[in-house]
């Protein structure tokens, strides 16, 4: 096979939108090309048209590959529940909740043959595929058990470019620290190094850049100036850079709060609200922060049970209480929505210690958690008339214990969540996706609220994400040396 391997010096480097601009560079270029990423961890997650869940970055790099997600694409995927155990997803699928030792020790090799058979599947279909390290290949403590850097680089004879990001400082380093500490057949896998999210001027660069080369014996491919795309994150160290988006949501008309719980998971739900013009979104913590919002969002959660009692203990549940006496509405969103109910049961110890508790009251819904994962993608339409698409992901099952407005109706008859004047619950992620709902949607806030109306056409989010994948396409290709990126793959 023909591969190439992006690693970092660190998490957060851009080590997934480098692949994503990768795998639509070779896509336009006219190879068949696939993304890879053998291990990842993640809250935020992609539901693929068969009901398999991998990491997200796998699934965004997979449409600018313009092809469609595949669980081969991210055979292993580790979501995080606390306390130093996580949910292992093996092609696509619930498998166990492990301890990290355990994990380490035991599983690791045990699930090389399946990741092997995932990339052998990859090879017979692709021309090139674009893989993508996790972290730091150089994290000594963790080296003898890491199957998602430079053991994948030899699996698969790939070319490594060992990307570092400029904006934290130290880049150099960084960079040279890496090196030091891989092994000697490590360090000859590494046959470029690319300088990301530079601002300011190259020629700066120059005179550290030309020492970088003499004293590692390696090219520097590329510097890739900062890019503000929007491509869908997963790792929630991008929370903190989606707050920089906007400033205080003081300063627009209509102002969203989002609970910020602890073990929020697929945050990509909330992108399209930091382009909605005139809207506002910060996140909340505690009490003090909530105020008087327009529009309250409870978000998924990784733990609805846990992130439920971390409500109660902030006085963030009584706050909310307070606020629905007001005229704002409520959006809860999977675990969201779950929270909004009456009740929730966990006998059989899924979500904590097990037992059953009085949640929000806000809906007429009680949920129950067993031990059998909902994933699926949907499409249907909404109760206000807007077609709808989105994935569903979530183990508790929500029965409704009087009649109620449901807010989606899917194309194969089933109903989906709650829609009352003032509060809406889904299970759907991605409803604010969605554009032309999440216009009408604020439309209606406007209206009450006496502001202008907004009626420019809305993009689809697919034409948005087309866009964001060619304008990677022309940044990156513009600022990195493909001459030798295609000479690696030779």
């Amino acid at each position: 096979m023909r591969a190439i391997m992006i690693q970092g010096t660190a998490s957060d480097v851009g080590k997934s939108v480098l692949c994503t601009a990768l795998c639509r560079i070779f896509a336009n270029d006219g190879y068949r090309v696939a993304p890879f990423k053998s291990q990842n961890m993640a809250l935020n997650s992609y539901i693929t048209k068969d009901g398999g869940e991998i990491g997200r970055a796998q699934g965004v790099q997979a449409e600018a590959a313009k092809i469609e997600a595949t669980t081969d694409m991210n055979p292993i995927l580790l979501k995080p529940k606390g306390d130093m155990v996580s949910e292992v997803i093996l092609h696509g699928k619930h498998f166990a909740n492990m301890d990290a030792m355990s994990y380490r020790e035991n599983f690791v090799e045990q699930v090389m043959p399946e990741v092997r058979s995932s990339l052998e599947r990859l090879s017979k279909d692709y021309d090139v595929l674009v893989l993508e390290g996790a972290g730091s290949p150089a994290e000594i403590n963790l080296k003898s058990r890491d199957i998602a850097n430079m053991r994948m680089a030899h699996e698969t004879d790939a070319a490594v470019i060992l990307v570092a990001d400029i904006e934290r400082g130290g880049v150099f380093a960084s960079l040279v620290g890496t090196l030091m500490l891989l092994d000697e057949s490590e360090r000859a896998r590494v046959k470029g190094i690319i300088i990301n999210k530079f601002r300011g001027m190259k020629e700066l660069l120059t005179s550290g850049i030309d020492w970088l080369e003499d004293y590692t014996g390696i090219p520097v491919l590329g510097v890739i100036p900062y890019i503000d795309v929007q491509i869908e994150a997963e790792d929630s160290l991008a929370l903190s850079s989606l707050r920089l988006k906007k400033p205080l949501a003081s300063e627009f008309a209509i102002d969203v709060a989002v609970i910020h719980l602890p073990r929020i998971s697929n945050f990509t739900d909330l992108d399209p609200l930091f382009e909605e013009p005139g809207v506002g979104v910060r996140f909340v913590s505690s009490l003090k922060d909530l105020k008087k919002p327009d529009v309250l969002i409870i978000p998924g959660t990784k733990n609805t049970v846990e992130d439920f009692l971390w409500l109660q203990q902030t006085g963030l549940m009584q706050g909310i209480l307070q606020l629905q006496h007001t005229n704002i509405r409520i959006v809860g969103i999977c675990g969201g929505y779950q929270m909004l109910g009456e009740t929730l049961r966990d006998e059989q110890a899924i979500e904590g210690s097990g037992g059953t508790y009085v949640a929000l009251g806000l809906l007429p819904i009680e949920t129950t958690f067993i031990d059998e994962k909902q994933t699926i993608q949907v499409h249907g339409i909404t109760c206000t008339g807007h077609m709808v698409s989105g994935y569903e992901i979530h183990l508790g099952r929500s029965e409704m214990l009087s009649a109620v407005q449901p807010f989606i109706e899917f194309e194969d008859g089933r109903t989906d969540g709650v829609y009352t004047e003032k509060v809406i619950g889904t299970y759907v992620h991605g409803i604010f996706q969605n554009r032309e709902f999440t216009r009408s949607y604020f439309n209606e806030i406007r209206e009450n609220k006496g502001l202008e109306l907004i009626s420019e056409a809305v993009l689809s989010d697919f034409e948005r994400r087309e866009q964001a994948y060619e304008m990677l396409d022309t940044h990156v290709r513009k600022h990195l040396n493909m001459e030798k990126i295609y000479e690696l793959l030779a």
